[in-house]
């Protein structure tokens, strides 16, 4: 946060100084966030010396500004309802997209199957004078894919 102040006053003067703090932009403390999470260190407690201690050395000792985590994920992948996972299976993902709802990655390298499923929308709508709108039924064969 930073403090962001604004001066009142007439034809310029500053008689009145009013200041409040400013977050950075969401999208930055998100990306910061992310950036954290995508380099979380894995760190159990040491009762012996009352601290964290890394349980591998592959990796760097966290400072005080890490994001460190004790337990290891669920596996979003399987059907667990004990942990909060639902799996992934027959969930819809789509083939093109490289980001989380990519098939690739969505489906845990189990593949996934495409169907061709018939989608039914209004087209083709007029008003009529006056109050009502009259539409066709248009139908339209789409293809969508599910995990395996």
């Amino acid at each position: 946060m930073r403090i962001v102040c604004k001066c009142h006053g007439v034809s310029g003067d500053c008689s009145v100084q009013v200041c409040w703090r400013k977050m950075k932009p969401f999208r930055r403390i998100g990306s910061l966030l992310k950036n954290k999470f995508d380099g979380a260190s894995v760190v159990r407690w040491d009762n012996s010396r009352s601290k964290l201690k890394r349980i591998t050395n592959l990796h760097k000792r966290p400072t005080k500004k890490d994001l460190v985590y004790l337990n290891e994920s669920p596996d979003f992948c399987e059907f667990k309802p004990e942990k909060g996972s639902l799996g992934t299976r027959g969930r819809q993902c789509k083939k093109e997209s490289p980001g989380l709802d990519g098939c690739k990655l969505m489906c845990c390298g189990r593949g996934y199957q495409t169907l061709i499923e018939e989608e039914v929308h209004d087209c083709d709508c007029k008003f009529l004078w006056c109050c009502e709108v009259r539409c066709k039924e248009c139908r339209k064969l789409t293809e969508k894919q599910y995990c395996n």
